[in-house]
């Protein structure tokens, strides 16, 4: 008995191997499955259906539901198989799937598609196939007349044993009437060619869009404002020695300085509180420390994407996400736990707390609001309980345990305060100054070059993920990744610094919301996107535009505020350490 099954276990696997759609590997006459997936308006690319919501054929009994990923599932997919016969290299005529006898409710729902240009999507081999449900046929008089698409007609390009290519047409469109039978139909028919397996996924790959002169044009855009913030941080640095030479000499003759100190002005004054505890300190290292974690994260699927071809996989890049985001948690505990500890803070559990779930949380919330409108509308957006259990375990078990561990060893290691100047006891207060050098000024105006530099890459980005196309240029995308860091760092620095010089000492918050401020400037943009360079409408539509929108600019806020934050500490440290801090 277990030697049968021992064998029966063996044929399972060796049968598997030749024939399945899981090794893209396939003999003559050996099945291949047709999975359907799911239906929607084109304009609208997140207001998906299941594909048997229309009155299509459905397949007898209880059809196989191929099993989903966890970026699958957050995506909307479900594939279901269509039980349509079709073999490996075997020409199909055109052969009927089922009858349809139109009633007045289907009618209304396949009207109400075609006016809505609804788009179906099928896999085969896990290459996608896309069609319209219907068209419009224009009568003598004017009116149009509702047509639904009754064959499909699919076309197969293979070499060897490899499935290359599928491309499907829509053909013999019918009127719709109430009481009219319809006979829908299908055919295959099987092309070899010379295209490898490794290039089959080329056939989705805009090159024309992507690397197009616009696309290079946003390298050159990106490369000339790091310059300008080079150039205006190398005047900065002239600056800065300028300074050090003044209080060389002043700190030589003390009874100068005395007699011009009420004429006196410039960061050197402040040093007995430029590193005083900024308030909300707690808050403020769960961003900072979150912002550093969502850097490295960025950075990783960047350089996994085009080395896994994850644009390939259903849902591939949401699962690196998620997976990513859980095993660099220790990163932002680490950061946070750090620089909690370096000033003085006390509640260090609620400092791990926060960090740990401040981000997620924030999504969390987005992303219910979002879930709840799908449910209502009986969209595939939906998630389901099970996933967002799945989510729920992943943080609880992984990114939760590794952020407090993070927060314990960067309290324990680099958490001793190690300022270059003492902390007066009374906090001098702050003059007021012009207008343009307060700080609620300089974080507005702060993130102006970063998104500068990020501003033509975001028409890609914004593109690819709301028009159907396959972002696949990540080589672009980590040279203005890596850019747009830069760029942060500088212009924060250089708001810092003017920040201290009219002896403002909060620079603490006031960067990092001056570099924070470029996720203001994106989701102002994609108003702009969303107004102008799409046709997307309805409520379903634009609350996941503007949700999944807002996830995106409060983690790039998040980022780039940490990033800024960081560049300007760094900063802070090392001119105040060459300096007398008496």
């Amino acid at each position: 008995m277990q030697s049968s099954s021992f064998l029966a276990a063996i044929l399972f696997f060796i049968s598997a191997a030749f024939a399945s759609d899981s090794v893209h590997k396939y003999q003559p006459d050996d099945a291949v499955d047709l999975w359907v997936n799911k239906v929607g308006p084109f304009r609208n690319p997140q207001e998906t259906y299941n594909y048997y919501s229309l009155p299509f054929c459905h397949p007898s009994g209880d059809a196989a539901h191929k099993r989903r990923g966890l970026g699958e599932v957050l995506g909307g997919n479900e594939l279901i198989d269509s039980q349509i016969d079709i073999k490996f290299q075997k020409p199909v005529g055109k052969t009927t799937i089922c009858e349809i006898e139109l009633d007045e409710a289907q009618v209304m729902q396949f009207k109400e598609a075609i006016d809505r240009d609804y788009l179906f999507e099928f896999f085969m081999d896990d290459l996608p196939l896309w069609g319209y449900v219907g068209d419009f046929h224009s009568k003598r008089k004017g009116d149009n007349q509702h047509m639904l698409f009754t064959h499909k007609s699919i076309t197969v390009k293979y070499n060897k044993n490899h499935i290359i290519e599928v491309r499907l047409t829509q053909q013999n469109p019918k009127p719709l009437e109430v009481g009219r039978k319809l006979d829908m139909t299908y055919s295959v028919r099987w092309i070899p060619t010379n295209i490898t397996f490794a290039r089959r996924f080329d056939v989705y790959l805009d090159y024309p869009f992507f690397e197009s002169q616009i696309h290079w044009f946003s390298i050159y855009n990106s490369l000339m404002m790091m310059f300008l913030a080079g150039l205006v941080s190398t005047i900065l640095m002239r600056t800065l020695r300028n300074d050090y030479a003044k209080y060389a000499r002043e700190d030589d003759d003390l009874e100068t300085l005395e007699r011009d100190a009420s004429e006196e002005s410039g960061w050197k004054l402040v040093h007995g509180d430029v590193f005083r505890t900024p308030f909300s300190i707690a808050l403020l290292s769960a961003l900072v420390g979150t912002g550093a974690q969502l850097a490295m994260l960025i950075l990783l699927v960047i350089l996994f994407a085009p080395v896994g071809m994850l644009y390939i996989g259903r849902g591939a890049i949401v699962t690196t996400f998620i997976v990513c985001y859980a095993f660099t948690s220790f990163i932002s505990g680490y950061v946070s736990g750090g620089m909690y500890s370096q000033h003085g803070g006390k509640n260090w559990i609620k400092s791990m707390i926060l960090t740990a779930s401040l981000f997620p949380f924030m999504c969390f919330g987005i992303g219910f609001i979002l879930n709840t409108v799908a449910i209502f509308y009986g969209s595939l957006a939906a998630i389901p309980f099970g996933t967002m259990v799945v989510v729920f375990v992943i943080w609880a078990f992984v990114s939760f345990p590794l952020a407090l561990l993070g927060s314990v060893v960067g309290r324990n290691w680099s958490g001793a305060p190690n300022n270059p100047c003492r902390i007066k006891t009374i906090p001098r207060p702050i003059p007021e100054k012009n207008w343009y050098l307060k700080p609620s000024v300089v974080s507005i105006v702060g993130g102006l070059l970063p998104f500068g530099s990020v501003s033509i890459e975001m028409y890609f980005v914004f593109t690819s993920f709301w028009n159907y196309r396959v972002y696949y240029t990540y080589g672009f995308m980590l040279l203005i990744f890596l850019i747009l860091l830069i760029v942060t760092v500088c212009v924060t620095i250089i708001g810092t610094y003017f920040l201290l010089n009219v002896e403002n000492y909060h620079w603490q918050w006031t960067s990092f919301c001056s570099a924070a401020s470029t996720s203001v400037y994106v989701f102002l943009y994609s108003i702009y996107y969303y107004c102008m360079k799409t046709t997307m409408s309805g409520f379903f539509q634009t609350s996941f535009y503007f949700g999944h929108t807002l996830m995106f600019c409060l983690g790039l806020g998040i980022l780039c505020g940490a990033t800024g934050y960081l560049g300007s500490n760094l900063f802070v440290r090392r001119i105040y350490r060459n300096i007398k801090c008496d």
